[in-house]
C-alpha cells in the first residue's frame, strides 16, 4: 500500500506579491477569485486575465451577490491605497480571506514582461 502526498496550496498572505498570485495560478488552484476595482472603462482597456470587474463604488454590494465569504480572493486597483480600501471594506463585509495584490496591474504587467 503506498501513500501519496500531495502538496499544499499556497497560503493566501493579507498582502501579497503578483509572484505569489503567480504560484497560485500556475499551481492550478481554481479556488481563487481576482477582483479588478477600478473604473469599469480601466478594466475593459486592460486588466489580469481572469479577472472580474467589480468597481469600488460598488465592490461590496456586487461581492455579496455573487462571491461565497469563505473564497479567496486577491484585489487590486490603481493605487496600493485604493486596493487597502478596497480589501478593508471587502473584510468588513465578512470575507476573510482577502489578499491585497501589491502594485495591481503594473505590477503584473512587469512580471510578464520579465517572463517572456
Amino acid at each position: 500500500m503506498s501513500v501519496f502526498s500531495f502538496p499544499n496550496s499556497p497560503v493566501l498572505k493579507p498582502k501579497s506579491t503578483v509572484a505569489e498570485l503567480k504560484n497560485r495560478l500556475d499551481w492550478g488552484e481554481p479556488a481563487l477569485t481576482i477582483i479588478d476595482v477600478r473604473e469599469r472603462a480601466s478594466f475593459n482597456q486592460s486588466s489580469i486575465q481572469g479577472s472580474i470587474s467589480m468597481p469600488l463604488a460598488t465592490l461590496v454590494d456586487m461581492a455579496s451577490r455573487s462571491l461565497e465569504q469563505e473564497r479567496d480572493i486577491y484585489v487590486y486597483g490603481d493605487s496600493d491605497d485604493m486596493t487597502t480600501d478596497a480589501a478593508v471594506q471587502l473584510r468588513a463585509s465578512g470575507y476573510q480571506q482577502v489578499a491585497e495584490l501589491s502594485g495591481g496591474l503594473s505590477a503584473w504587467k512587469a512580471a510578464q514582461q520579465v517572463a517572456r
